[in-house]
């Protein structure tokens, strides 16, 4: 079998250990008397100019008592006779953006802290609360828009994702907290690949960024929850539901972007060990350590985390192992330039299968149905099916204030993933859907059936998706009295490799022919210009252009005949394209009051075409003129209030897709592309409709959150017949959540709803209806927040899917679809035992045990 390793997980992991024990030392406490405190510093504009009359606000986070103070001709501040602690600071200035620090300490002899207000940007890591003001709701709202936002967005806190989340979240289970957004893991929460929809948007069909880096595939811009980003590394997360504007950058801005923050490099040292237990045997082991800011001058510190990670699924024999770790550094260099480095390794082992679970296998072994581990001779035997998977992330970030209002930013980058996976193929004569048995899987695996002679071996797949990717994002800005003027390029080199080749799951021997294997190469350019026009105190239009232009240089080698054939005796051949589009944005954000905004945007998205348009006979391209990217036309308007106990949002959007690929996995092993995704150019499509979300806080730390979109989204066309649903869009969404935040606690109860939707069945559409379901999660966590050595210790309990519920999410049919007359989209499918069934994952329950050390502190 052919693994990729890679050796510098075991260097970090080594350098992580050794960074640890180093600076873990504790320093020599000092007593700390029992006075009053304060908290001083200064307000720089993005060029480093003092900014007078700025507001700043403190929280404190214990008692949630609020003192604010405004600067003064030279930007200083002092909040003075407060009560030693932690504070969260909330800075604001007219024609800025607002600026948030937590975790900001109050002491008897405070030292200076620095702030810089700037233009709100999605690459700078500040936490996503600031959205929230001066409002009591806002500072406790699960998911809120922004009063400077000019599209539908959803600012998700640290807060959140730490006491209303599970400590093995990821991305997937944090947005789906957000407005019209749909996820599920079908072997709980963090433990698989999961999986992520919104507007009638299927992954792949938006961007994910880290730290305002994109990232994704290469053969396609899906994602993987699982391998990339865990939830300790994610501070906090910004939701784009929109293409953006033309600063957005990205391969897939057709849907709206997903935006990872990591946490800020904390000005105190800390260790923050943890460790959590749960259902299915899954345990969790992380610490973190933080060096506080270093030096003579405070101006370097670092953040650090490794953990591990083991657990059974829900799943039967859906085991999954990872081993992780992440590292910031940020060094000041100068009062006007930051550098930030950092660097995350993930190495992940798990079994799993290449397809769900079959209609026929849930209703004979229940619910949580996928391996066993009795009969070698059935493809679902557990040995037979593994995921080896090694990625990292690295960048370093360059962000300097120059003279007369101009701003760079500059950040290079590489990341990795290289997916070495082995699984069994299912009988083809198969007809019960069962794991064994006659006329089932049993008695498959031989070595008779697994090395025909003469034929393509049928039992199983070892196969590699690796891809190795370098870029970078560059920024150049001005801020003047009139507005800001931003320009700058994302450009990135991919190189990848895969391929499949037929195996004998006993002995792991491959034959010499592969069912594909293909190198290619991919350049992606992403220029822009836009200006930001402050047009009045009230009014902000947002005008750009950016060309998004790709290029693809393949070298497919001769196969089996699965994908280009024998290439008629010749080892390889080459094909090259390129293929691009121009997206114009234009918006504007209008504020009625200090805490009311109106916004509206028109903005086009683009999607690069897979690479499957290569994937045909003889080589080369699938016709003749290679296809525009994936486009859409967004038009979008809404609304965003925050008063001081409710916070509202909402917002109209009107969507077209054009040039749609639609992906459609091959179940059936008769198909002689059984095991690949097909992709389908699909007619162009209308989505719309409305969503809302609010925040009421009714006093003693008690909160209601709510959002719901009602939507609908419908092919268009020639010769497409209306009232055909686009799939996985449901009717509607609901989430409702109520917290109590105080004394230490944080309890909660959180409930997502999801309408009724349509799954296809390759080109044809609305072959499968998948019913509404609804989960409800509970969190009880009681955190130690006393300013005091300890601070952050903490347990925590929590329950997923309250109630135990049962739902299908998503069917892939094994039988062809009959059409209607000669139709080409609509068709009904018979449903079979081989139909692949996703379900909720059951009822799970983790309690977590985390010990805060603050060694510069004293009781």
């Amino acid at each position: 079998m052919r693994r990729l390793t890679i050796g510098t997980w075991y260097r970090f992991l080594a350098l992580s250990v050794c960074v640890w024990l180093l600076s873990a030392a504790p320093a020599q406490l000092r007593a700390q008397q029992d006075q009053t405190a304060s908290i001083t510093g200064t307000v720089f504009d993005s060029h480093g100019a003092a900014v007078a009359n700025a507001s700043v606000a403190a929280k404190n986070q214990t008692t949630n008592a609020l003192s604010k103070v405004n600067t003064d001709g030279v930007g200083h501040f002092a909040i003075t006779g407060i009560p030693a602690g932690r504070y969260a600071l909330t800075i604001s200035a007219k024609g800025f953006g607002t600026t948030a620090k937590s975790d900001v300490a109050a002491a008897v002899r405070s030292q200076d802290i620095s702030v810089t207000l700037g233009i709100q940007s999605f690459e700078q890591s500040v936490e996503v609360q600031a959205v929230a003001g001066d409002s009591i709701a806002g500072q406790h709202a699960l998911s809120q828009g922004s009063l400077d936002t000019v599209a539908p967005e959803s600012a998700i806190s640290n807060e959140f994702i730490r006491e209303f989340t599970p400590p093995t979240t990821d991305y997937s289970e944090i947005i789906n907290i957000a407005p019209g957004t749909i996820s599920y893991n079908p072997n709980g929460v963090g433990l698989g690949q999961g999986t992520i929809y919104f507007r009638g948007f299927q992954d792949g069909d938006f961007d994910i960024t880290w730290d305002g880096i994109p990232f994704n595939d290469s053969n396609n811009p899906t994602h993987h929850s699982w391998a990339f980003f865990p939830g300790p590394w994610i501070g906090s997360v910004n939701f784009d539901r929109s293409p953006g504007t033309a600063s957005t950058i990205g391969q897939a801005t057709y849907g709206g972007s997903i935006n990872l923050l990591s946490p800020e490099v904390p000005s105190e040292q800390s260790v923050l060990p943890q460790v959590s237990y749960g259902s299915f045997n899954t345990l969790l082991i992380d610490g973190q350590y933080n060096t506080g800011m270093l030096g003579p001058r405070k101006n370097i510190g670092l953040t650090l985390d490794v953990h591990r990670i083991t657990s059974n699924g829900f799943e039967t024999l859906n085991y999954l192992e990872r081993n992780a770790g992440d590292i910031k550094v940020l060094y000041k260099l100068s009062d006007r330039t930051v550098i930030t480095g950092y660097s995350g390794v993930v190495h992940l082992f798990g079994n799993a299968p290449n397809v769900s679970p079959y209609r026929a296998q849930i209703n004979a072994y229940g619910w949580n149905y996928l391996l066993q581990n009795n009969d070698p001779t059935s493809a679902f035997f557990q040995k037979y099916n593994t995921n080896t998977v090694p990625t990292d992330f690295e960048y370093v970030g360059i962000h300097s204030s120059l003279n007369r209002g101009w701003q760079v930013d500059v950040k290079p980058y590489t990341y990795s993933y290289n997916n070495a996976q082995y699984y069994a193929n299912d009988n083809p004569n198969d007809t019960t859907g069962l794991a064994t048995g006659p006329n089932g899987s049993s008695g498959w695996i031989t070595p008779a059936n697994c090395e025909p002679e003469g034929k393509i071996w049928p039992c199983a797949i070892d196969k590699v998706n690796s891809y190795r990717k370098y870029g970078e994002t560059s920024t150049i800005s001005q801020t003047s009295k009139y507005g800001v003027f931003r320009t700058g390029m994302w450009y990135e080199w991919a190189t990848s490799n895969r391929f499949q080749f037929p195996s004998d799951p006993i002995n792991h021997l491959d034959q010499a022919v592969p069912n594909f294997h293909e190198n290619y190469w991919t350049n992606s350019y992403n220029p822009y210009v836009e200006y930001e026009w402050h047009a009045t105190k009230k009014l902000t239009l947002i005008v750009g252009d950016k060309y998004a232009y790709y290029t693809l240089n393949f070298k497919q080698f001769a196969d089996n005949g699965k994908v280009v054939g024998n290439l008629n005796g010749a080892p390889s051949i080459t094909s090259s394209g390129g293929f691009g589009s121009n997206l114009p944005s234009a918006s504007a954000n209008y504020r009625l009051t200090n805490n009311w905004s109106v916004y509206g945007q028109f903005g086009k998205g683009d999607e690069i075409p897979p690479t499957s348009i290569f994937d045909v006979a003889g080589g080369g391209k699938e016709i003749s003129k290679l296809p525009s990217p994936q486009t859409t036309s967004a038009y979008q308007g809404g609304t965003v209030l925050k008063l001081n106990r409710v916070t509202f949002d909402a917002d109209y959007y009107a969507v077209k897709f054009q040039n749609n690929y639609i992906q459609n996995v091959v179940t059936n092993p008769n198909n002689p592309a059984f095991g690949l995704n097909e992709y389908f150019l699909g007619p162009d499509s209308i989505t719309q409709g409305f969503e809302a979300e609010t925040n009421a806080s009714l006093g003693y730390g008690l909160n209601v959150y709510a959002n719901g979109t009602i939507g609908k989204a419908t092919y268009t066309g020639i010769g497409v017949p209306s009232g055909l649903n686009v799939t996985d869009t449901p009717s509607y969404t609901q989430g409702l959540g109520v917290t109590y935040q105080g004394h230490g606690m944080d309890l909660g109860i959180i409930e997502k709803r999801v309408g009724s939707y349509y799954d296809d069945n390759g080109s044809f559409h609305n072959q499968v209806y998948v019913a509404p379901y609804n989960n409800v999660n509970l969190f009880l966590n009681y955190t130690i927040r006393k300013h005091s050595m300890f601070d952050e210790s903490k347990i925590s309990f929590s329950i997923n899917n309250l109630f135990n519920s049962e739902n299908i999410t998503d069917v892939f049919p094994f039988n062809s679809p009959t059409p209607a007359g000669t139709s080409a989209y609509i068709a009904t499918t018979t449903p079979s035992p081989l139909d692949q069934i996703n379900l909720t994952a059951g009822r799970s329950f983790v309690v977590t045990f985390k010990m805060g050390l603050f060694p510069n502190r004293h009781e």
